[in-house]
């Protein structure tokens, strides 16, 4: 317990800490003084001062209340006190205190308890520096100790350390080229069709997703994931400033994927926050103009295609699938529901099932191919863009990108003025036939549209 201090005249006197007697005096009484003082006869006229250079202590004798010896010397600033049984005891401790201080030591201000503690750590941090060769002074160790606990606002420093441990200590060094080769690696699989089923990933959104994290990987040579900083994505984007922002949207949609499994993997620290970079941030796609074929070219279309790829084109135009469909499309999807298109979960891009009403001018388009079985379109993707592309350059017909898909919404939507049933048909939301393909279209063209029908039937 410190008293604050006492004023003779105008000086103040120094604060004395009484060693014991007010911080568990039994714990901190030397061992003499603990036994009950005997009577002891002296010719000392006290108080006792014990001098060595400027160093005093001063000890008092024993009094009725009080039946030790006590003995007050200062050290660091600090008034201290001491009782012991024995004027004799007192006495030879005041004389090695006064000299020990007069060295400059200021041990003599540390309590029993205090100086206990302090070999205590001493061994403490020797053990450690034994079993890590790493060496830490107790002023360091303790300064670093309450610095840490400063700044962790009321939580405890062995909850941080686990913190640590479970984020960043856990985290694995990882090239981030090696990274991108075993995320892909484990992705390869998924854009692979087994035992006749659909691939869970198109091959074509795979290969762009390879080529765009190679080349994200590239950027980075001899660097650790875990050495990723927002400052190097902000870079990595910046220079694809050719491309549009769609393109630029699909490449950061790859990268977070990618750091996303970094993360899972321990290559990243769960809170690596790299997120939040400003060149991952999601630009706004301006949406263009919807671009679709006319009746009339649809007519020209259907009227000079080859026999085997007039399927896929009518199909397309009069209802609506999309082209990756088609090519999972068998004939049996085509005549197994009595005036519908079936398109089954592993067919449809939305992996929903759906059928699609087949109006008359499909129905007999495709009457011809009442018999056939197998794929609708047997050579595929790639052979249908080829064939597609030279038969409009021929029919000098321009490049509408989904030109026919398009025009089947349109025309669909401005026909029925229902977003919801068209959007069924379509396989989309009904949000995204209302905000692309509203007011593009009127209803007499719609229902030319839907009136293409073979040559001989319109003459019949």
């Amino acid at each position: 317990m410190n008293l604050p201090p006492r004023r003779v005249g105008s000086s103040p006197l120094v604060r004395t800490t009484f060693i014991g007697v007010f911080e568990d005096f039994d714990s901190y009484r030397t061992t003499p003084a603990q036994i009950q003082a005997a009577p002891e006869k002296l010719k000392v006229r006290f108080p006792k001062v014990i001098r060595f250079r400027r160093v005093e202590a001063t000890i008092y004798g024993r009094t009725e209340k009080y039946q030790f010896y006590r003995l007050a010397y200062y050290v660091a600033g600090k008034r201290m006190a001491r009782s012991f049984k024995s004027y004799t005891e007192a006495k030879t401790e005041a004389e090695r205190l006064v000299r020990e201080i007069a060295d400059g030591s200021q041990a003599a201000a540390l309590t029993g308890g205090q100086a206990r503690d302090a070999l205590a750590a001493l061994e403490r941090l020797e053990t450690f520096r034994q079993s890590t060769d790493r060496r830490f002074s107790l002023l360091a160790a303790v300064s670093d100790y309450v610095g840490a606990l400063e700044k962790l606002n009321g939580r405890s420093l062995a909850e941080a350390v686990e913190g640590f441990v479970q984020t960043v200590a856990a985290v694995r060094r990882k090239d981030v080229a090696e990274a991108v080769e075993e995320f892909l690696d484990g992705r390869r699989h998924k854009a692979e069709a087994k035992d006749g089923k659909r691939a869970q990933l198109s091959a074509s959104y795979e290969t762009h997703v390879s080529s765009w994290l190679r080349e994200f990987g590239k950027t980075f040579p001899a660097t650790a994931l875990c050495d990723l900083t927002k400052d190097h994505l902000n870079l990595y984007i910046k220079p694809f400033t050719a491309v549009g922002p769609k393109n630029r949207n699909d490449r950061r949609a790859a990268v977070r994927m990618f750091l996303a499994w970094a993360a899972r993997q321990d290559y990243l620290p769960v809170n690596h926050r790299l997120f939040e970079a400003d060149g991952l941030a999601r630009e706004t796609v301006e949406a263009g103009d919807t671009d679709f074929f006319r009746p009339d070219e649809l007519r020209k279309l259907l009227d000079h295609v080859e026999a085997e790829l007039l399927p896929v084109l009518a199909i397309a135009g009069l209802a609506g699938l999309r082209v990756e469909e088609i090519m999972r499309l068998d004939w049996a999807d085509v005549w197994r529901v009595e005036g519908h298109l079936e398109i089954t979960a592993r067919q449809a891009k939305t992996r929903q099932r759906r059928l699609v009403v087949v109006c008359p001018a499909l129905a007999a388009w495709l009457l011809p191919c009442r018999e056939t079985t197998g794929k609708v379109y047997p050579p595929g993707l790639q052979a249908f863009g080829r064939k597609f592309v030279k038969l409009r350059a021929s029919l000098e017909i321009p490049t509408r990108k989904n030109g026919l898909r398009h025009a089947f919404c349109t025309y669909h939507f401005a026909l029925h003025a229902n977003e919801n049933l068209t959007a069924q048909q379509a396989g989309n939301s009904p949000a995204m036939i209302h905000a692309h393909y509203k007011g593009l279209a009127t209803k007499a063209d719609a229902e030319k549209w839907f009136q293409t029908a073979p040559a001989k039937q319109t003459s019949a």
